[in-house]
């Protein structure tokens, strides 16, 4: 896990190497770090990991919801530019799930929890969510919820 003073290195050499979209991205990121700390009353450099990765989760959802907006306005160049913004701060994450590694995950919840109808929706979300541990998105756990529940 990166931590405030990783970012800040990576923010330097961004800097020098004269990349504006990596420089300009890590900024906001350090930005909403920083107005992270203060909603938590914490010094900047005082995150832990994981308050860092949902920072970096929390504006990896926005970059992805604006540029389906801007898609959907016809906004193209908007878009991209979100998607790029996007794909830089995913660096920050750690590696995904595959969908049969998400799926096993499902399962395993299912049977633990006993969830066998949709009714049960909710319990199987939230013990599923909680195995993922910020490796999947809520969407792609609900699409595996679903798909077993239906069974």
């Amino acid at each position: 896990m990166k931590t405030f003073a990783d970012i800040h290195e990576d923010l330097k050499a961004a800097m020098k190497a004269g990349e504006t979209d990596r420089r300009d991205t890590i900024r906001m990121l350090e930005s909403a770090l920083q107005n992270e700390a203060i909603e938590l009353r914490k010094e900047s450099g005082a995150l832990s990991g994981e308050e860092i990765m949902a920072v970096v989760r929390r504006l990896v959802k926005q970059r992805r919801e604006a540029a389906s907006e801007y898609r959907q306005g016809g906004r193209e160049e908007l878009a991209v530019k979100e998607d790029t913004e996007r794909d830089i701060l995913e660096a920050y994450l750690p590696a995904g799930l595959s969908d049969d590694e998400l799926r096993a995950i499902v399962v395993a919840a299912k049977e633990e929890c006993g969830a066998t109808t949709k009714a049960d929706f909710g319990k199987l979300m939230g013990a599923a969510i909680q195995k993922t541990a910020g490796r999947a998105d809520g969407n792609s756990v609900k699409t595996f919820v679903e798909e077993a529940l239906s069974k």
